[in-house]
């Protein structure tokens, strides 16, 4: 396949500066102003029309200039004003701003996709600002005219791989092609991701959750098909790994496949579901969110656990809401044996109407439940719809409540009692 043509190493710093000073130089200088002008206004004018989510917009980013629309935008128009300013420009400025603007958009890309794909990823700022230096470095070497002369030289090292002979340029350029590939499958199953998820609410959250992450396993699969066949490996060669990978996997991987078949079953069955109430032995929380290895569970108290989904599959959970969201809770309160119980029960109901969150329907439950020792003991049943929004302060509060009405009607809550014989006397 025919190479592109590499530009003319500048070998006259002062020359080259010198054809700046050029009249051509200043109408490149004004085709490049216009065609800035012209992507911002269209870039301008697309974004209320698409409307993007700001975080997750590829294209536009937060402000529009710093998604990819518009430096892609900007390079096809800096193409056409270069053909067009052929005739009368010496070509000095399009020299520097063609390859600024392909380095400019391959680091938009890169680094826009991964943070739609891994959000808040430890790793990320890392690889964004590696991505960021080699695609300037390529640029510099590019318009230096340094980067041709360097690639012919690492074309004559070569070795032999098999039956296929290898060198580094053909390596480098494979990884490229490897890692634009990858850039590309992450990019369309982010953009499924997106599609699936939104508005979904429910039980259907968790079974397009499940259909997201098969989508991005198979894209990111045939990416990296397709990558190990630019790099020039014959994939016939991978049948030998994939039976070591199997192997490695039913004896020292075994737990962490277990999690994400455990993971994909949870998705799949929706036993749990985002934004479902559990408790798994004492920790109790939220759902937050289904990994395809791990599953979040959030506090009330704002602490997060991270249970491996085997776990979930093999032990027994609570799942408050897997049915219905309606939980049930009770609170006891004991009075004196003298006090008025048809008062009493009326104010104990009073206690929990008063607070919203307690259902009306079904209506709260007040029972004389035992005869205590040291009076009569009362328990208060009502039934809520909001356990993800904490459960000690609603008790607390229908307590509290409670306390107010036997003061101001006269109930007495009485202090142990005990009864002493003395013999002797």
């Amino acid at each position: 396949m025919a190479r592109p043509a590499a530009p003319a190493p500048i070998d006259d710093l002062g020359s080259w500066l010198q054809t700046f000073a050029q009249p051509g130089a200043l109408l490149e200088l004004a085709a490049l102003a216009l065609c800035v002008g012209v992507a911002w206004l269209v870039v301008r004018a697309l974004q209320p029309a698409f409307n993007p989510d700001a975080d997750r917009s590829i294209w536009f980013g937060h402000r529009g200039i710093d998604g990819v629309l518009f430096p892609l935008l900007l390079l096809v128009l800096a193409y056409g004003a270069r053909a067009l300013t052929l005739l009368w420009a010496p070509r000095a400025v399009w020299h520097v701003v063609i390859p600024a603007l392909i380095a400019l958009v391959v680091i938009r890309i890169g680094v826009k996709v991964l943070e739609v794909a891994f959000k808040g990823a430890a790793w990320l700022r890392p690889v964004e600002r590696t991505v960021s230096w080699l695609a300037w470095l390529a640029a510099v070497a590019w318009i230096t005219g340094l980067l041709p002369v360097v690639l012919v030289e690492l074309d004559q090292i070569t070795w032999k791989f098999g039956g296929t002979t290898l060198s580094v340029r053909t390596l480098i350029e494979g990884l490229l092609s490897a890692g634009a590939v990858l850039i590309v499958a992450l990019w369309v199953s982010s953009a499924i991701e997106a599609r699936l998820l939104r508005d979904a609410t429910g039980e259907s959250l968790s079974l397009r959750k499940a259909a997201s992450n098969a989508t991005r396993a198979l894209l990111l699969f045939v990416g990296l098909m397709l990558a190990l066949s630019a790099v020039g490996i014959d994939l016939t060669a991978l049948s030998v790994l994939g039976g070591a990978i199997g192997v490695g996997i039913g004896f020292g991987l075994q737990k962490l496949a277990a999690n994400y078949v455990s993971g994909f079953v949870i998705l799949t069955e929706r036993s749990m579901r985002i934004g479902d109430m559990v408790r798994l032995d004492t920790f109790e929380g939220v759902v937050a969110d289904i990994k395809a290895r791990y599953t979040v569970i959030r506090a009330i108290s704002g602490r997060e656990s991270i249970v491996p989904n085997e776990i979930l599959i093999t032990q027994r959970v609570e799942n408050l809401s897997l049915s219905d969201p309606k939980v049930w809770q009770s609170t006891a309160v004991g009075v004196a044996y003298d006090s008025d119980v048809a008062l009493v029960r009326r104010l104990l109901e009073q206690a929990a109407l008063e607070q919203p969150r307690v259902l009306r329907d079904p209506a709260p439950l007040v029972a004389l439940s035992t005869f205590g020792a040291d009076g009569l003991e009362f328990t208060l049943g009502y039934w809520i719809a909001d356990p993800e929004n904490g459960q000690l302060g609603l008790r607390s509060a229908i307590n509290l409540r409670i306390l107010e009405l036997f003061r101001e009607h006269g109930v007495e809550i009485p202090y142990p009692q005990r009864v002493l014989h003395v013999r002797g006397l």
